[in-house]
C-alpha cells in the first residue's frame, strides 16, 4: 500500500521531498497544497513542478478518502460514508447552521466502549483512524461543500465513531494540522473532542500546549447509573472522573462540556438533574442535554420534551446548560447513530 501524503505535517513533507531530491521550499508548496488550497490530487498542483508531481505519484497517494456514499436530510445534514485505503468504511457528517457549519467526524473505525444507547457500540472497534484518514474527512467534506474555515465560522466535532483519547497521537495530530494558519486554519475553540472519561487520556492531554476543547459524555447522576450505561465506568469511576475534571487546565475562555444523553425513565429525572448540578457545581463546566435518538437494537426511549424541559430547567439555574437540536434524524446521522449504514 503507498503512503498517504494527507495527515502529514510540514517535517514530514520536508522528509519526503528532501528523498527525491528537491529543494525544501517544495515542501511548504506540498503542503499548501493539501491543506490551503485542499486539492484532490497531486496532478492538481500547479505551483509543483510535473517531475516532482511523478515522483511523488510513484510511493505515494494524495490520501483523501473516498465517498461511497452521501445520504441528505430533510434539515440540510448530509451523512457520508467513506471509503479509506483498506476497504474499510467511516461515517461523518457536514450539518449546516445559519451562521456556521459543523462537521462531525470520526476517530476509529467502530469503537471499543460499548455505550448502551449507542448505535456505533454495536459495531465493535475494528482499528485506529490514522491523523491522515481523520483530517482527510474534514478536506474531503471542505471539498464537497466548498467550505473556507477562514471566511465563515467552520466547527469540528470529534463526536463521529470511535473514542478519539484511545487513539490520541493520531487525534492529536490531526487537530494540529486542522489549527495550523498555514493549513486548514480552524481555531482551536472551534474544535472539540469527546470523550467517555479515559482518565488518564484527559490528563495527557492537558498537558498538550495545542489541545482542542474537550467534551465529556457524562450521561448519568450516580456511579451505579454510568456503570449500567457505560461499562468503561468500571475501569474509570465517575469519582475519579469529576476529580481529574478538578485539576484539568480549562482555558480562560472555555468551559469543560459534559454531554448528557436523556434516556426515558431512567436518567431523565428531576433527581438526577440536581444530582448533576452537584456533581459539576464547583467546575468551571456547561452542560449539553441530547434528548435519546433512536435506532434498531437499542433498549432505551426518549423522553417527552415537556421532561427534557423540566431537566434543563433545574440545571440551567446553577450551570449554562443547552439542549442539542437534533439534526439528520431521518438519514441517522444525529449523535449516537452512526453504524455505517449504506442508505
Amino acid at each position: 500500500m503507498r503512503e498517504a501524503l494527507v495527515g502529514k505535517e510540514l517535517s514530514d513533507l520536508e522528509k519526503v521531498v528532501d528523498g527525491l531530491g528537491s529543494k525544501p521550499f517544495r515542501a511548504r508548496q506540498l503542503y499548501h497544497s493539501l491543506y490551503r488550497e485542499r486539492l484532490g490530487s497531486i496532478e492538481e498542483s500547479t505551483t509543483l513542478p510535473r517531475s516532482l508531481q511523478e515522483s511523488l505519484a510513484r510511493d505515494h497517494d494524495w490520501g483523501l478518502p473516498a465517498t461511497a456514499q452521501a445520504v441528505h436530510a430533510a434539515d440540510g445534514t448530509v451523512r457520508y460514508l467513506l471509503g479509506l485505503a483498506d476497504s474499510k468504511t467511516i461515517e461523518a457528517v457536514f450539518i449546516p447552521e445559519q451562521r456556521r457549519d459543523t462537521l462531525c467526524i470520526s476517530s476509529q473505525v467502530g469503537c471499543p466502549v460499548d455505550c448502551k444507547f449507542c448505535l456505533t457500540a454495536l459495531l465493535g472497534l475494528e482499528r485506529h483512524l490514522t491523523a491522515g484518514e481523520i483530517i482527510g474527512q474534514v478536506l474531503a467534506l471542505c471539498r464537497a461543500h466548498a467550505l473556507e474555515p477562514r471566511t465563515r465560522p467552520l466547527n469540528i466535532v470529534m463526536m463521529g465513531q470511535g473514542e478519539p483519547l484511545l487513539n490520541l497521537d493520531n487525534a492529536m495530530k490531526a487537530v494540529r494540522l486542522m489549527a495550523d494558519d498555514k493549513g486548514v486554519g480552524i481555531p482551536l475553540r472551534r474544535i472539540t473532542v469527546s470523550t467517555s472519561g479515559i482518565i488518564p487520556r484527559i490528563e495527557e492531554l492537558g498537558r498538550h500546549e495545542i489541545r482542542p476543547k474537550l467534551a465529556i459524555s457524562l450521561n448519568a447522576s450516580t456511579e451505579e447509573q454510568r456503570l449500567r450505561l457505560m461499562p468503561i465506568t468500571k475501569k474509570y469511576r465517575l469519582a475519579d472522573l469529576i476529580d481529574v475534571c478538578r485539576g484539568y487546565p480549562v482555558r480562560p475562555w472555555e468551559r469543560l462540556m459534559f454531554e448528557y444523553v436523556l434516556l426515558k425513565g431512567v436518567n431523565d429525572s428531576d433527581d438526577d438533574a440536581r444530582r448533576v448540578v452537584s456533581l459539576l457545581g464547583q467546575l468551571k463546566a456547561k452542560v449539553n442535554l441530547i434528548a435519546l435518538n433512536p435506532g434498531p437494537g437499542i433498549d432505551f426511549e426518549t423522553p417527552s420534551p415537556e421532561r427534557v424541559d423540566s431537566f434543563h430547567q433545574i440545571v440551567e439555574r446553577s450551570l449554562p446548560c443547552f439542549v442539542r437540536r437534533p439534526r439528520g434524524l431521518d438519514i441517522y446521522a444525529a449523535c449516537g447513530q452512526l453504524k455505517r449504514s449504506a442508505a
